[in-house]
């Protein structure tokens, strides 16, 4: 069976990773040129156009691709694309650079050479404009939002260059694969559809019962992890995966999961951010992505399902990858079993919310976990880590993942 094309309109994957004597003469060159410093949301984005799963772009946007992503969704081209990909600096640093001239990008953490920049376009923002229309607030408190405001005030825009994958491939063999690798595993396997499901948090009943809901549906399911940064309070990608793969060999029919880890930084960005991991999921060879409650979402901001509803607001034929909308999922004591608003006719008092944040929450402050909240396997290996621990980490409830509406 065949798999969906590649997002864009040339319907094929556009990796701007350099190998071979090509990268080696990159990097030689590169020691010569100017060194911009760029944080670690733009290094992971910057790996996301090394590997392909930000095809069909070929750098950092420039103004007119950020104006129409920002207010219609849309590159300047016309192409469908949901959240601005971008490079900033301050003015001072900015200053330094010409238009015309390559430049080299350093990871602000690592100090490693990442890629190389041509630019072609500086530009100044309304990061507040931004701010609204992607996360739909201002507010300083999200994390979004602080990301976005804390950037400098000019954009470089220009075609890049990338000369490393980062950490990713030594910390996370096996797990770390780039799209074409996914797209030929899935050929390999014969499976035609395939659904993703996005973790960032370790997998409970309520996940295990979505991917067993898109397994009766689809040939297969991609278990995708976020291996990029993550805000204070989240669990180590390496913990998330040891229990993924606990509950998958145990629980599981064999072969019916793939387990694989991207490296995107998490946005938080709710609804917008749905639609970005719709694009490179589709990227990845995906024809479905799992969107349950509060999908990238973080504190109240989003409604559960603002992230479902929005698949109905974009264009039609935006994206060939489809939403795989499931309702609000519970354990129900008298249905003795995972239920859904949909499928359970029985009253609160007999439900159970399952949700990653109750769930890290009561971990971390020695809590008990209530029974069918998850596997007994999976909460060994996340008691081990809380054990680990010298200080108690600080978890805030909202209100989906207390249960309510």
């Amino acid at each position: 069976m065949r798999l969906v094309n590649p997002h864009g309109k040339e319907k094929r994957l556009k990796p701007l990773l350099l190998g071979g004597q090509e990268l080696e003469d990159a990097k030689r060159k590169a020691q010569g040129l100017p060194r911009l410093t760029i944080s670690s949301r733009e290094t992971s984005d910057l790996i996301m156009l090394g590997i392909g799963a930000f095809t069909p772009l070929e750098g950092f946007m420039g103004r007119a691709d950020w104006q129409g992503v920002c207010d219609e969704y849309r590159l300047a081209d016309g192409t469908f694309w949901p959240i601005p990909i971008t490079l900033s600096q301050t003015r001072e640093e900015a200053a330094r650079v010409t238009e015309g001239q390559d430049v080299a990008l350093v990871d602000s953490e690592s100090g490693e050479l990442m890629g190389v920049l041509a630019v072609r376009e500086q530009y100044a923002i309304d990061r507040a404009h931004e701010c609204k229309q992607v996360f739909r607030t201002n507010d300083p408190a999200h994390p979004g939002v602080a990301s976005v405001m804390g950037q400098g005030e000019v954009n470089l825009a220009g075609e890049v260059r990338v000369l490393s994958e980062g950490p990713y491939p030594a910390q996370y063999p096996g797990l770390y694969r780039r799209p074409a690798e996914m797209r030929k595993l899935f050929a390999e396997k014969g499976w035609g559809t395939v659904a993703a499901l996005q973790l960032r948090n370790p997998m409970h009943r309520s996940h295990e019962y979505l991917a067993k809901i898109a397994i009766e549906i689809c040939d297969g399911v991609l278990i995708q992890q976020i291996l990029g940064k993550l805000k204070p309070g989240d669990i180590p990608a390496e913990v998330r995966v040891r229990a993924v793969d606990t509950l998958v060999q145990q629980y599981f029919v064999k072969d019916t999961c793939v387990q694989a880890g991207v490296p995107l930084e998490m946005r938080y960005g709710g609804p917008r951010e749905a639609l970005l991991h719709a694009v490179f999921r589709q990227n990845f060879g995906c024809s479905h992505l799992i969107v349950g409650r509060d999908h990238a979402g973080v504190g109240e901001y989003y409604g559960p399902f603002d992230a479902q509803k929005i698949f109905d607001e974009i264009p039609p034929g935006s994206l060939e990858l489809k939403p795989l909308k499931i309702d609000m999922t519970f354990y129900c004591g008298r249905c003795d079993g995972m239920a859904t608003g949909r499928t359970c006719p029985h009253g609160k008092e007999h439900q159970l919310a399952v949700s990653g944040t109750m769930l890290r929450k009561t971990l971390s402050e020695g809590g008990q976990v209530p029974d069918h909240f998850s596997r007994p396997e999976v909460l060994a290996i996340l008691k081990e880590y809380y054990a680990t621990l010298d200080d108690k980490v600080e978890v805030t409830l909202h209100k989906y993942a207390k249960g309510e509406k």
